[in-house]
């Protein structure tokens, strides 16, 4: 029977051994437990640790079994031999992508800078020998001032463009930028008043070349040494070893020889075609980033030992002459009322060709230093440089005998600077020198391309060829194991 309860529903219970009327409420246990679910009902939500448990369990029952381990073995080893190609590929496309920096951007720019260097340094020289000659100066001292600082304006243009906001030589360019128009300014008030025979041109020059030498040339150095840095940095990382490559390459090939192993003893079956064609895949990639490498890296140091490092120190070399060659003119723009420029010229000197008279390879000076780091294509070239100085530093010295103990001021003048080109002055001497360091330049320059121009486009070619290797290799090894899988069905 049924008797109201509570909100007055009624509940029915049912007599011992009499079956539970279809949609009756569930009686409560002994307790006020809550009853069990019944069968067929909605089953209970598992919590996330249970889950996690299951999918474990679902692995391990599936690794228990032969095909289950298969399966597994070539899932390892795919992701393996893919991430090997691709690892292998990314290590190589940024080497490749540094060693198109130092052909097209780091050496070019510190190539540039070291132009910029030399340009203003001759620039400046240049003004002096036109001064010193007044109204005889040929149009050829001219022109050669004008192109000089045409060069030093195009160049440094050029490098501000090609930097970025925030490299280190954006100060240097900007000061270059500012400084080089008042310096031309500096120079053509002097020129002006030379002609006209004011004396108060000397001063402008004097001041003009002071502002060469405390500003404009410390720039240059400082725009110089700073793209030499992003040369060597990008050489740096153009010549690194991609050990995570290697490492990845040895990690795969034993886990390729371990499957292998495993099969050997439990099938008594010699060779699998896939795991040996994936194995050889893996080694062919290996082998091809070792000797991609090599000769890359031999490339490399090729073009910095025999291309940029002698041209760091040829230019340097360089700049000192010049350097030396501007003392000499500004001694005789001063007509002797200071020996400030005999110092620098005697300065200047003993940084070119060393202190004392060491032997030539042991010398600390600019110049045998340039002898000694430059390729047999150039060492001619530089040697006669260094035999043309020895003649300078002759004629410098009889010059200044005429002016100290003649008193002879024209004609040591004459000795020193003319406008004749036939004439054997300290002028004439310095030309010869000059060419014959800019000959060789010019060697190593191309020297430096044809080692380095081939790198990037060998180390890419190789990028691609290991990424294709690692898929062949992925694909080869579930092809083998797939053969091995099909006997289980």
């Amino acid at each position: 029977m049924a008797t109201p309860v509570g909100n007055g529903a009624p509940v029915t219970t049912a007599a011992p051994g009499t079956p539970a009327v279809r949609g009756a409420a569930p009686l409560a246990t002994p307790g006020g437990a809550p009853p069990a679910p019944r069968p067929g009902g909605a089953p209970a939500k598992r919590p996330p640790k249970a889950v996690a448990t299951g999918v474990r369990a679902r692995l391990a029952q599936a690794t228990r079994t032969p095909p289950g381990r298969l399966r597994l073995a070539g899932v390892v080893l795919a992701v393996l031999t893919v991430a090997f190609g691709g690892l292998t590929a990314w290590q190589l496309e940024t080497r490749a992508q540094a060693a198109d920096r130092v052909v097209s951007y780091s050496q070019p720019l510190s190539r540039d800078a070291a132009e910029i260097h030399r340009s203003l340094a001759d620039a400046a020289t240049t003004a002096a020998s036109g001064f010193l000659l007044a109204g005889a100066e040929p149009d050829s001292v001219r022109s050669r001032y004008e192109q000089d600082i045409a060069t030093a304006a195009k160049l440094i243009a050029q490098a501000a463009a090609r930097t970025t906001a925030t490299s280190p030589a954006q100060d240097s360019l900007a000061r270059l930028n500012q400084q080089l128009p008042v310096y031309s300014g500096l120079v053509e008030t002097a020129r002006a008043d030379n002609r006209q025979g004011i004396p108060l041109g000397g001063a402008y020059l004097r001041y003009a070349s002071e502002q060469m030498q405390t500003v404009l040339l410390p720039a240059a150095a400082e725009l110089a040494a700073a793209e030499n840095r992003e040369l060597a940095d990008d050489y740096a990382a153009a010549k690194a070893v991609p050990w995570g490559a290697y490492g990845l390459a040895l990690v795969a090939l034993a886990a390729l020889v371990w499957v292998q192993l495993t099969l050997f003893r439990r099938t008594n079956r010699v060779f699998n075609i896939g795991l040996l064609g994936a194995t050889a895949a893996v080694l062919s990639g290996a082998l091809w980033l070792t000797v991609t490498g090599l000769t890359t890296s031999a490339g490399l140091k090729q073009s910095d030992r025999e291309g940029a490092t002698p041209l760091r120190a040829l230019n340097s070399a360089r700049v000192d002459v010049l350097t030396a060659r501007l003392a000499e003119n500004l001694h005789f723009v001063a007509r002797g009322s200071t020996t400030r420029y005999a110092d620098q010229w005697a300065k200047a000197t003993e940084h070119l060709a060393g202190a004392g008279n060491p032997p030539p390879e042991r010398s600390g000076g600019s110049l045998p230093e340039a002898v000694r780091l430059a390729p047999e294509a150039a060492k001619p070239d530089v040697q006669e440089a260094a035999k043309q100085f020895d003649q300078w530093r002759v004629q410098h010295d009889a010059a200044r005998n005429l002016e100290v103990e003649h008193a002879d001021y024209q004609g040591a003048l004459e000795a020193t600077v003319t406008a004749k080109g036939d004439t054997a002055t300290a002028d004439v001497i310095f030309d010869a020198t000059d060419k014959a360091l800019a000959r060789a330049a010019d060697i190593e320059q191309k020297r430096f391309t044809q080692a380095a121009e081939g790198t990037r486009g060998d180390l890419r070619t190789a990028a691609v060829a290991t990424a294709l290797l690692g898929l062949v290799a992925a694909a080869a090894a579930l092809r083998g194991l797939g053969r091995r899988l099909a006997e289980y069905r």
